[in-house]
């Protein structure tokens, strides 16, 4: 048996035990890093995996820990656990309940639309559905609805913080796809790579989220009509109307203009995500102050569950980056990109191949799991086979967005139900979710069916196309690619001399410049 061929059975076997160990309840960033290395050391003893691969793993922590773009994620976690602590957001979607309440799925449409404007604003999934889960639940439950129908739109809505921007799943899938991008155009040739950044696909996935947004709001509309009592309309006191339009514009003017202030920056090209985050979390502390609600006890426990939420997703990172390395070391990434080059129907089998098991695999694990395991394994992959990275993005960005549906292990379900059961049935919340679960399979094919969705915003913001275009000389001598600190960073991006026929992972000479000089 050739040693290539053992070094793809070794890197299969890791990556099923690391799912198999993850399913088990192990801590998952202990479980990548520590499964790694265990394979490692197989692969040392069967002559397949050379130790001194692992050497560029202080070259991955170093360029997380000086990662620009990176540093949005714990200032965007600030400002959602602050508009959320500081009660904006429920001051937002109690007067949206009185605004649509009167129509017939009007708490339904208030839910969805509030769940759209705090993903724009908070991005946080679990503090949307338990806030919307302890306010709009008992409102939905005594207006008689259907709790099926409330249980699933609540936590449908309290997912789009997955895919509208600005979101910390996109932070980091967009890192890791322009560690991709890099690699793949690498691989190919191009030695100056059209960088991605993540305000490209920001700008990507707006469209897309509003056309989930809007999947959501068709599906109440349906419901309403052909199922009227589903969703009955709230009553209201003359009382509760007095002064309805001043309390809709105090709750919802300042959340809109932090939104478009952050968001606007960023599309507008007049900022980064990570200088437009830390103006959102400038703003929230302020919208807090306005409001009366800001003190140092408030400061602390934002600052407190911040580090705690951004603690848990970079330790994820850093194991991640043992369980990329070692896995490409042994082999892995070249049969991965021989499995998905070798399927029938070309590109589009391979694209479906990869969104299926991100969908199966929604199951069973977390989405920044997915992330770090599954992204950087298949991204360079599908961006070598001709893939628009953005594009690739965005389908991956709504296909994680259902991860936090599926059941039995959807978070938002757990998140709904810890809040919601003395209300409902825990097989109602189940049920309710199947058909938004649906609705987002069907947002998903129409944006493999009309890439455009996905890519003509960027490319009408930023003036570039994304995909895997070769560029010309003149564009070879002005672009340069872009440091990246994900699983797949660029610590490869120096193999630049043309491969070798017969040449594959894990010979030691692939990596002769991540070695120390002699």
């Amino acid at each position: 048996m050739s040693a290539v061929l053992i070094g793809e059975i070794l890197s299969v076997a890791m990556f099923v035990a690391t799912i198999a160990a993850v399913l088990a309840g192990y801590p998952v960033a202990f479980t990548l890093a520590g499964i790694a290395l265990v394979f490692a050391g197989l692969g040392m003893l069967l002559g397949v995996f050379d130790p001194d691969i692992l050497s560029a793993l202080v070259g991955r922590y170093v360029g997380t820990m000086t990662n620009e773009t990176l540093v949005a994620v714990p200032l965007f976690v600030f400002m959602g656990v602050m508009l959320e602590r500081s009660k904006i957001a429920e001051a937002l979607l109690t007067t949206m309940g009185e605004l649509f309440g009167t129509l017939r799925g009007g708490l339904g449409y208030s839910v969805v639309i509030v769940g759209a404007l705090l993903a724009a604003s908070t991005g946080i999934v679990g503090a949307t559905v338990v806030t919307m889960g302890l306010l709009s639940l008992p409102a939905m439950m005594r207006a008689g609805y259907d709790p099926k129908l409330a249980t699933g739109t609540i936590c449908a809505a309290g997912t789009l913080g997955q895919i509208i921007p600005p979101s910390t799943v996109l932070i980091f899938v967009g890192d890791i796809l322009q560690g991709a991008n890099q690699q793949a155009q690498l691989e190919l040739g191009n030695l100056a790579p059209q960088p991605i950044s993540v305000g490209q696909l920001f700008a990507g996935a707006l469209l897309p989220g509003l056309l989930l947004v809007g999947l959501y709001l068709g599906w109440i509309l349906f419901k309403s009509i052909f199922d009227p009592r589903s969703c009955p309309p709230l009553e209201m006191s003359d009382v509760h109307r007095a002064g309805l339009a001043g309390r809709v514009l105090g709750a919802l003017v300042p959340p809109l203009l932090l939104m478009l202030a952050v968001l606007g920056s960023i599309l507008g090209g007049i900022a980064t995500a990570t200088e437009s985050a830390s103006v959102g979390a400038v703003g929230a502390m302020l919208l807090a102050a306005a409001k009366g609600r800001f003190d140092l006890q408030l400061l602390r426990e934002v600052m407190r569950t911040t580090l705690g939420i951004t603690s848990m997703i970079f330790v994820i990172l850093l194991g991640a980056s043992v369980f990329s390395l070692v896995f490409r070391g042994l082999g892995g990434e070249n049969l991965v990109h021989d499995a998905l080059g070798a399927l029938p129907g070309g590109i589009f089998m391979a694209v479906l191949a990869v969104m299926i098991v991100i969908f199966v695999l929604g199951f069973f694990l977390d989405t920044f799991e997915i992330i770090f395991i599954v992204v950087p394994i298949t991204a360079p992959a599908l961006i070598k086979l001709g893939v628009d990275p953005i594009w690739l993005g965005v389908m991956i960005g709504v296909n994680l967005q259902a991860s936090f549906l599926t059941p039995p292990f959807g978070f938002a379900l757990f998140y709904l139900r810890g809040v919601a059961s003395a209300l409902v049935r825990t097989v109602d919340i189940y049920k309710g979710v199947v058909p938004f679960v649906g609705l987002q399979l069907v947002g998903i094919t129409l944006v493999a069916l009309f890439p455009n969705l996905a890519t003509s915003l960027p490319a009408k913001l930023y003036g570039a196309e994304t995909g895997t275009q070769p560029v010309s000389a003149a564009e070879q001598g002005s672009a340069a690619p872009s440091p990246s600190g994900s699983p797949v960073a660029d610590d490869f991006s120096d193999l630049l001399e043309e491969p070798t026929p017969g040449r594959n992972p894990p010979y030691r000479d692939e990596f002769e410049e991540l070695l120390p000089e002699k």
